[in-house]
This record gives C-alpha cells, structure tokens and sequence, in this order.
C-alpha cells in the first residue's frame, strides 16, 4: 500500500450538483484546508516517515504551554486540530509550507475518515439490527431481548466481543472510494459524492483512495 499525502477538514452540510446531462447527485460540501505543516518525523528520530498537519488557526493563549511551545518551534501559529499523515517521500514539504485543496482535482477517487454521529446507550435491535422476539402468537416476556449470553458450567463467563447494548456511534469510520465530483480551489472545498461520516462541522481526514486504481492524488 502507498502512502500518500492527505489534507484534514471539515464538513459543512450536503447539497446536490446538476450535471451536464442534467441529472442531479448529492454531494457533500467539505472545508479542506489550508493546512501548514507543523512538524516532519524521520525515520532517524521518530522510527517512521510522517508529516504532521494542522488546520484551522486558534488564538495561541488558548494553547497549553507545551502545545504552545511545539506551535512556536514550527512557525505556523497554533491550531484546533493536529493529525499525521505517514507518507513514503515528503516530495519537497517543509515545515510550514501549507497543504491546500489543490492536491486533488475532480474524478478523483479517494478515501474519507471522520467520528460516525453518537447516538447514545442503544439496545441490541438498534445497534446491532437483531430481530428481537415474534410479536405474535402467544406471550412474549422479551420483545427486544438479545437472548443468551453465557452458560453456567462453560464457558462460565461472557464470550469477548459479544454483540450487546452499548454506545451507539461516535467510532472513527472510513468510507473508501469515494469520487471528487468538484474542487473550488479559490474557496477550499470538496465536493464530494454521497455523504460521509460525522455531523456538520466534524474534522475529516481525506487521502487518496488504497484499494482501487485510477485518477488519484499525487503521492508525496
């Protein structure tokens, strides 16, 4: 797998694009960037090849004193959002050299990382689509029930990775092969085709797609 260089942003909301043979598909809207360069790891100091990105600007006293410190050595000023990016070659970055929207262009084929919507404590249909109990022809005491979860004399204890009630989203999700249907350069966004996860102004990360070939980013 080839590592490339991607951008961080964030998503907006979703709309719908009219092409030329006047059919409509839905996009999602993503502020991508510009992102500086806030730090490069070596493999000689840090054991692998990254460039570290930041995005969106934030006052420099509302930044922890270590942060700040780590801001100030880079140049860049300080930023809400730090991610890394492990790459093969830097292709010529350098600290606070900025990331900008321009590294894709439209037919791209890319892959998509964002936080899924958090739904709270959710039971065993919702989560996990279990079909619950018949709701007819006799008395059923557990209607949405997720059944057994053990036995008694083995394994006596709960299997790992059960599937039971718990939280509901809020995971780390990655959409694949997903298409670039525009790039607005002159207003850092993406228009990307379909939805994507996360709700209106979650980070996302955007790099180019891993598991199929055509048109893609430049590796760096």
């Amino acid at each position: 797998m080839k590592r490339t260089l991607g951008i961080i942003g964030r998503k907006l909301g979703m709309t719908q694009v009219f092409l030329e043979d006047g059919s409509v598909i839905p996009v999602t809207v993503v502020e991508a960037g510009p992102c500086s360069v806030v730090q490069k790891k070596t493999k000689e100091n840090d054991g692998y090849e990254a460039l570290q990105l930041g995005f969106l600007p934030k006052n420099s006293k509302r930044v922890k004193k270590p942060l700040a410190g780590h801001f100030k050595k880079a140049g860049t000023g300080a930023f809400y959002t730090l991610k890394e990016f492990r790459v093969e070659d830097f292709g010529g970055y350098e600290v606070s050299q900025e990331v900008k929207v321009n590294l894709f262009k439209p037919g791209d084929i890319v892959d998509v990382t964002g936080l899924s919507k958090g739904k709270g404590f959710a039971g065993v249909i919702k989560r996990h689509k279990f079909h619950g109990s018949p709701g007819s022809h006799g008395t059923h005491e557990y209607f949405r029930h997720g059944g057994s979860v053990g036995s008694a004399t083995f394994p006596h204890h709960t299997f790992k990775g059960l599937k039971m009630p718990g939280q509901h989203g809020n995971r780390k999700v990655t959409l694949q092969n997903i298409k670039v249907v525009d790039v607005k350069e002159d207003q850092n966004l993406l228009l990307l085709k379909g939805g994507i996860p996360g709700s209106p102004t979650g980070w996302v990360l955007i790099r180019s797609a891993t598991k199929k070939k055509g048109s893609a980013a430049p590796s760096v």
